[in-house]
C-alpha cells in the first residue's frame, strides 16, 4: 500500500482519513482515534496530508509535519464543491483528498505556537469586553427602572457603581441592591482581567519587530498591529495588497451576469476581527482629519463620501499598506514626507 495524498476529516474524538495512491486509486479509508494520530501516522511513509483549516488544525499540522508529512490546510468552503450527495465523514475526507491536489487551490499558512498564543490573548480580552458591555447594559437597565439614569459608555458605569455604595441614596430597595452589587463585582473583575491581557498583548507588541513597525502606520496601535502579525502567518501567500484587503472583506461584493457588473457593499469575508479593527482604526484617523494636516486624497474623499464610507476605504488602503510593509521588511513612509522628498 503505497499512499501518496491523504485526506484527514478533524473532529473531536474520531478522525476519517482517505487515502489514494499516485494512480488516484483509493487504497486507505478508515476512522483513527484521537489517541491513535501519532501513531498511525507516524508509521505511514511521508505522504501529502490536506486538512480543513477549522479547530484544532493547525494543532495537528504542526504534530504531523514533524513526523516529516507535507501538510497543507484548506478552507473549509472551498472544499464543500467537491463532497458528493450527502454529507457525512466519510464524503468530507475524500472531498479534502480531492481538492488539496488542485493546482489552483488556495491554503491556509500554518500558525506557530507562539502565533497562535498571542491571538489567544486577543479572543480572551474581545470575550471579556462583550462581558463588560453585557454587566454596563444590565447595570444601567436595572437602574433606570428606579429612575437613575447615567450616560452610555464604560467610562460612565462608575458613576452608577458608586451609588451603589452610598448608604444615603434611598433610591433603591433592598432586594434591589444585592442584585446590582453582585453586578458591580464582576465588571469590576472584568475591568481588572481586561487590563490585565490587554498588558500582555503591549509586552508581545513591543518584543515584536514587525509589530512595531506595523504601529507606525496613521491608525494602527499595539493591539491592531500584534492581531495581524498574529494573524498573518506568510504575507506572500497574498500576490498583492488588493488581494489581502480582499482577503479581509475590505471591497465591494461583485454580482455579475451577461456583461453586466454591480458592485454593492463590501462582502465582510475572511477574518471579521481584524476588518473590524481596521475600520475602527481608520475612524479614529477620521476623527482627527484635517486640512493641511492630512492627506489630500482623505480630505477630498471626506468633501464628497459619507463619513463611514470613507472610513471602510481608508481601511481598505491601512490593509494594503500593511501588507507592503509586511512582504518587504519596510516602515511605514509618511505621504507628505515621501512626496516632498
Amino acid at each position: 500500500m503505497q499512499v501518496t495524498t491523504i485526506g484527514l476529516d478533524l473532529a473531536k474524538h474520531v478522525f476519517q482519513v482517505h487515502g489514494v495512491d499516485a494512480a488516484d486509486a483509493v487504497v486507505l479509508r478508515r476512522r483513527v482515534r484521537r489517541s491513535e494520530m501519532v501513531r498511525f501516522f507516524g508509521r505511514l511513509e511521508c505522504c501529502l496530508i490536506g486538512l480543513e483549516a477549522c479547530a484544532t488544525a493547525h494543532h495537528w499540522a504542526r504534530t504531523l509535519r514533524a513526523l516529516g508529512h507535507e501538510v497543507r490546510l484548506l478552507p473549509p468552503h472551498y472544499v464543500k464543491a467537491y463532497v458528493k450527495r450527502n454529507k457525512n465523514d466519510v464524503a468530507d475526507a475524500e472531498a479534502i483528498c480531492e481538492a488539496v491536489t488542485r493546482p489552483s487551490m488556495r491554503f491556509v499558512p500554518v500558525k506557530s505556537v507562539e502565533q497562535q498564543g498571542t491571538l489567544a490573548l486577543h479572543r480572551g480580552r474581545e470575550l471579556l469586553i462583550r462581558q463588560r458591555t453585557m454587566l454596563i447594559n444590565a447595570l444601567r437597565g436595572h437602574m433606570a427602572e428606579f429612575g437613575i439614569i447615567a450616560a452610555k459608555g464604560p467610562s460612565n458605569a462608575g458613576a452608577l457603581v458608586a451609588l451603589l455604595a452610598d448608604p444615603a441614596d434611598d433610591r433603591l430597595p433592598t432586594s434591589a441592591l444585592a442584585a446590582l452589587r453582585a453586578i458591580a463585582a464582576q465588571l469590576a473583575m472584568a475591568e481588572e482581567q481586561i487590563a490585565a491581557l490587554h498588558g500582555e498583548i503591549v509586552a508581545w507588541h513591543r518584543r515584536s519587530e514587525a509589530s512595531r513597525r506595523l504601529a507606525g502606520v496613521p491608525g494602527i496601535g499595539p493591539v491592531i498591529a500584534s492581531a495581524i502579525v498574529a494573524t498573518v502567518a506568510d504575507p506572500s501567500a497574498f500576490t498583492s495588497g488588493r488581494h489581502f484587503a480582499a482577503w479581509l472583506g475590505l471591497v465591494p461584493k461583485q454580482n455579475a451576469t451577461g456583461g453586466r457588473q454591480s458592485l454593492g457593499r463590501i462582502s465582510k469575508r475572511g477574518d471579521s476581527y481584524l476588518r473590524r479593527l481596521l475600520i475602527t482604526g481608520a475612524q479614529s484617523v477620521l476623527r482627527w482629519a484635517k486640512k493641511g494636516k492630512s492627506s489630500p486624497w482623505l480630505i477630498a474623499l471626506l468633501a464628497r463620501r459619507p463619513r463611514s464610507v470613507v472610513a471602510v476605504a481608508l481601511a481598505n488602503k491601512m490593509a494594503r499598506i500593511v501588507w507592503a510593509m509586511l512582504r518587504r521588511g519596510e516602515d511605514y513612509r509618511n505621504e507628505a514626507i515621501a512626496s516632498a522628498a
